[in-house]
């Protein structure tokens, strides 16, 4: 897992912007704590930091390749789990390897097939290539958008990056968040290929974005695709299973330290119980997060039935893990340095408060034992975990549905905005654009009823929405402390046979994720088992919601602030003068986003063009 950055340019000679792309490079020492690298020719300039994990010595980058038509050169970050099968292909194929690296199988991969390459991967990556023989820069990220890759177009080339940091740091990339950037950060659409920042784009997943001297092209070579699902009930739980199998076999596989990240739920449940058996011999380490007092105090809400631990612990003394939970106090959550740290590890205002806060410091604590983590995210998008998807007024609302719900972590109210912005903005209008564009992009089968058509549409919207929203949150939290999060059930393999799965599937024991489970229930004790789904957890300390109040108090005072460009004074006074032992959700919610702004607007000093 890495960092790459990179800067083409078919008018200047790049050769004479070594501080440049150095000062690109240095944005992402976090996510390469291990080491750096350069390699600049005329046109080019590709930059890296490394966080080492397959062989240690020999996956230096930029990794470059010399043949008679010119210099090939790769900086990739991520990791592709079939890169064994790949080198053994690529050696019958009279290749000739000097690493043991998977960098140097996509290299010598792409040397051999060109940029069909990507058909073959199985992994999360996101690289970049420079084709010295037809001076043309390749960039490909994975299928379904686990490791992030932004561009932003110059007058003669463009400059790239795994964060948005990198190509701010360059001077030709302005620093500039328009009304379209506004509208994308406080909609919650997570509009595909978007970013906040205007003039930069994303590269998609499942894309291929090739540059060259007549310019930006974009080759989609994966995609959803709705297709007939033919297996039965035991078949496709059966199916689930030897997939997972495979998958969790493959992400194993590291010269570092490894390690599971529980929650007591049935998806980090399925994932650590499968180690434990693929690790036969060896306790599998795992770590979850927990709040001082939070077991004894924990009140029942929407959201949660009851605190984590326990069922944490019955999976770990079922699996014989060696198991440590990580318990934050709400001082250190609350703490103005952390959420500086994690807004600038994800470059926007968009987060979720403590719930990102506790996830930094968990991926901080847990990095001081382990390199790589397995993670359970994704599975409820994709078999259908969220309580919200079960509800027949959000199934049949024309909004996505992690806004219609009433309670949550999103606020499509606009709480304690500046109203006239949020006129202006037309926020509504926005999001309801949005979502008809994603439903129309849903191929509907000929036997598919309404209720099957609309279930489909709910998971499509998740698993190119919502879950790529939460893998980057993931990515930014554990690649800002140098932590590689692995994430089995985002395998393509997994996500193309599930997604095709019929609701009436996905729901046949008349529970939520009803596959997994079927695949999963004889590796967990019953209390896992048959848990309800209970989101990532958040505190319940009322000091906490006391501090964003005084800290809120403290923006009060700043009264040329451009933060009430954007933020409702008057809102904001009122909120930090309630009890804060009842602070309602939207108040809290409201209170996390108006500090979030200021601090982003505080470090990335963004010039606003608002409507």
């Amino acid at each position: 897992m890495c960092g790459i950055t990179g800067w083409v340019s078919f008018g200047r000679d790049l050769t004479r912007e070594r501080e440049a792309l150095d000062a690109m490079t240095r944005t992402m020492a976090c996510r390469g704590p291990d080491a750096d690298g350069a390699w600049i020719d005329r046109h080019a300039a590709l930059g890296h930091r490394r966080l080492a994990v397959i062989d240690l010595v020999g996956g230096a980058q930029p990794m470059t390749v010399r043949t008679g038509q010119g210099e090939v050169t790769l900086v990739y970050s991520g990791e592709v789990y079939n890169f064994v099968e790949l080198r053994e292909e690529l050696v019958r194929a009279g290749e000739r390897f000097t690493t043991s690296s998977d960098t140097e199988v996509v290299l010598r991969g792409y040397l051999r097939w060109g940029a069909e390459l990507a058909d073959r991967l199985n992994g999360m990556y996101a690289f970049a290539i420079w084709d010295a023989r037809e001076r043309r820069l390749v960039m490909i990220r994975d299928r379904v958008g686990i490791k992030p890759l932004y561009y932003y177009r110059t007058p003669d080339g463009v400059l790239f990056g795994s964060e948005q940091k990198a190509i701010l740091a360059n001077p030709l990339a302005e620093r500039v968040v328009d009304a379209d950037g506004l509208r994308e950060a406080l909609s919650y659409a997570f509009t595909p290929g978007h970013a906040i920042w205007a003039g930069i784009q994303q590269v998609e997943p499942g894309t291929i974005v090739t540059v060259d001297e007549a310019g930006v092209r974009e080759r989609t070579y994966w995609r959803l695709r709705t297709a007939p699902h033919t297996d039965d009930v035991d078949t496709s739980v059966g199916r689930v299973r030897e997939l997972l199998d495979d998958i969790v076999r493959r992400q194993l596989v590291a010269d570092v330290p490894r390690c599971l990240l529980l929650s007591g739920g049935l998806d980090s449940g399925t994932l650590t119980a499968l180690a434990a058996a693929h690790l036969a011999g060896e306790r599998v380490p795992t770590f979850a997060v927990d709040f001082t007092g939070q077991a004894e105090n924990f009140v029942p809400d929407d959201l949660r039935d009851a605190p984590d631990t326990p069922f944490i612990h019955d999976v770990a003394e079922h699996v014989g893990a060696d198991h440590t939970d990580i318990v934050l106090d709400p001082r250190t959550l609350a703490d103005p340095d952390v959420r500086r740290a994690a807004l600038v590890a994800r470059d926007a205002p968009l987060g979720v408060g403590d719930m990102d806060f506790s996830l930094y410091l968990l991926f901080k604590a847990i990095r001081e034992k382990s390199t790589v983590a397995l993670s359970g995210e994704a599975a409820d998008e994709l078999f259908g975990g969220y309580r919200h998807m079960h509800v027949p007024a959000i199934q049949r609302a024309r909004a996505f549905p992690w806004i219609a719900v009433s309670v949550g972590p999103f606020d499509k109210d606009a709480t304690g905005l500046n109203p006239q912005l949020v006129a202006e903005l037309k926020l509504e209008e926005y999001r309801l654009e949005r979502y008809d564009s994603a439903v129309g992009e849903v191929e509907r089968l000929g036997s598919e009823d309404d209720v099957e058509y609309r279930m489909r549409v709910m998971i499509y919207l998740h698993l190119t929405r919502f879950m790529r929203y939460m893998l980057d949150r993931k990515d930014r939290m554990s690649m800002a402390v140098g932590l590689e999060v692995r994430v089995p059930f985002c395998d393509h393999r997994l996500v193309e046979y599930v997604y095709n799965a019929p609701w009436s599937l996905k729901t046949y024991d008349g529970r939520e994720k009803s596959l997994l489970r079927g695949a999963a229930k004889d590796m967990l004790p019953a209390s896992v088992a048959w848990r309800p789904k209970s989101p990532y957890p958040s505190t319940q300390d009322p000091y906490y919601s006391r501090e964003l109040q005084q800290q809120g108090k403290d923006l009060l005072t700043r009264r040329g602030h451009e933060l009430f460009e954007l933020v409702d004074r008057g809102w904001l006074k009122a909120a930090t003068e309630r009890d804060a032992a009842g602070m309602d959700r939207l108040t809290r919610l409201g209170l996390e986003r108006t500090l979030d702004l200021a601090v982003w607007l505080d470090v990335y000093h963004p010039v606003l063009r608002l409507p």
